[in-house]
C-alpha cells in the first residue's frame, strides 16, 4: 500500500510540474482580436493583460464615439474569450478523467 501511495505522489508531482510549465507557456502566448472589419485590433497576452490597441484613423468619428467604444469592447471581449478558451483547453487536459472534488 505504501509503495502505491509513493507512486501516486510521484505522479502528482510530475503532473504539477507539467501544469506549471503549461501555464507558463500560456502566459507567453499572444492573442489578437479585431472588430469592425479590422478597424479596431486588441492584442493581449495569456495573463489576460491587454498589450496593444490599434484603431484605424477612419473609424474615429467625433460624432459617433459610441460606435468606437462598441468596437473596442467587442474586440476586447473577443480576445479575452480566446484566452479563456485556450486556457481551458490547455489546463483541462490535466483534470480530464480525474474525479477530484473542487476541480
Amino acid at each position: 500500500m505504501k509503495g502505491n501511495m509513493n507512486n501516486m505522489m510521484k505522479q502528482m508531482q510530475k503532473m504539477q510540474k507539467q501544469m506549471t510549465k503549461a501555464q507558463e507557456e500560456l502566459h507567453e502566448l499572444s492573442f489578437e482580436a479585431t472588430a469592425g472589419g479590422g478597424m479596431v485590433t486588441v492584442t493581449a497576452n495569456g495573463k489576460k493583460e491587454i498589450t496593444d490597441v490599434q484603431i484605424k484613423e477612419e473609424v474615429v468619428d467625433p460624432d459617433d464615439v459610441e460606435m468606437l467604444q462598441d468596437l473596442i469592447l467587442a474586440a476586447t471581449n473577443d480576445v479575452l474569450k480566446q484566452i479563456e478558451d485556450k486556457t481551458n483547453d490547455t489546463m483541462g487536459q490535466f483534470t480530464k478523467g480525474l474525479n477530484i472534488p473542487g476541480m
